[in-house]
């Protein structure tokens, strides 16, 4: 198991990533080259196919466990009013979860992901980053390792969902801060605010790059200062899955947004991931396109929770059942292309 001890170890992890096993990928090529089907016809399948074989260090990768976690926590910032719905509504959800009435409890179900579900402290709301780093060195540390503490090395795929009101506002402040641009082409709708509650969530984040832009000077700092204690786990566990080669479905603007700081400071570190979709929430798209990932759906989703990553995870498991038990030319007896 992954765990950082310090912000230095953090930082260690975060340059000295893992790589794909280039031999795997280079023999699961070689397979899908004889498989009984014109050359790229199954397009991003294959691909996805290849992506797995790399992590999965298999030739024919499986997907017989996937871990679907989904972090909670409480933001200071809601209090400005930039959300739809009061922060109550975060610890009651992690009760819906846990009684397995929400969308994630379905979906993850559909796709056969176990679902483990990680509240953050719900009774003591990170500080308003208007006004003050969201954590202390000591609670983002605490977050990031409760992210890695989910990642286990005989995981074959991780997805990653979050539940905070007030969490889509610390998500653009966090891709304000790692790749530019004003608060308002950040900020979207959320859970819903009207014109007025996104009026405030822009003035929220520019009060708040304003605050700290210039102590943010390394992925840690920028998580700590801007962040949540879910978006930190989160980050927390995209580090651990990518120490391990565990490949990794990332959800929606808020997931993406927790690997934004990472990616600043070391693009590679997309390098595991699978983008799950982009969702309806105004700034996903630019955000996958700073992180160099092409999301596989397109559903106007924006729920949360990791359900459009779970959604995708049927995706995964077509890839790989057709990329492993798809015969061969040989073995169909089919004759092969020219």
């Amino acid at each position: 198991m992954i765990s950082f001890g310090s912000v230095r170890e953090f930082a260690v992890l975060l340059q000295e990533l893992t790589q794909p096993n280039e031999a795997k990928v280079q023999a699961a090529a070689e397979r899908q080259a004889q498989l009984t089907k014109p050359a790229g016809s199954l397009g991003r399948l294959e691909d996805i196919a290849l992506f797995m074989a790399g992590w999965q260090a298999r030739e024919r990768p499986k997907v017989e466990r996937i871990r679907a976690a989904i972090f909670a926590g409480n933001h200071g910032v809601a209090a400005r009013g930039v959300s739809a719905y009061p922060p109550d509504v975060t610890m009651q959800m992690v009760a819906n979860f846990r009684s397995g009435g929400a969308a994630i409890n379905a979906l993850a179900a559909a796709c056969g992901a176990e679902l483990t579900v990680v509240p953050l402290d719900l009774d003591r709301p990170t500080e308003d980053f208007c006004e003050a780093p969201a954590m202390s060195e000591e609670d983002c540390l605490r977050a990031l390792n409760a992210g890695a503490a989910v990642v286990t090395p005989d995981l074959d795929l991780l997805l990653l969902g979050e539940m905070g009101i007030a969490n889509s506002t610390s998500a653009a402040a966090l891709c304000a801060q790692s790749f530019g641009g004003t608060a308002a082409s950040w900020v979207g709708r959320g859970t819903g605010v009207d014109a007025e509650g996104v009026a405030r969530k822009i003035e929220a984040v520019e009060q708040a790059i304003q605050c700290h832009s210039a102590h943010c000077h390394n992925a840690f700092e920028t998580l700590r200062r801007l962040g949540g204690r879910e978006i930190a786990a989160m980050a927390g566990a995209v580090l651990a899955a990518r120490a391990l080669r565990v490949p990794v479905l990332l959800d929606g603007f808020i997931g993406c947004a927790a690997i934004a700081p990472l990616a600043k400071d070391n693009a590679a570190i997309t390098g595991h991931c699978l983008a799950a979709h982009c969702s309806a929430e105004a700034g996903h798209a630019p955000l996958l396109d700073a992180l160099g990932l092409e999301p596989l759906l397109r559903l106007d989703m924006r729920l949360g929770e990791g359900s459009g990553a779970a959604v995708a995870a049927q995706i995964v498991r077509s890839a790989l059942a057709a990329h492993g038990g798809m015969a061969t030319f040989a073995e169909a007896a089919v004759a092969g292309a020219l």
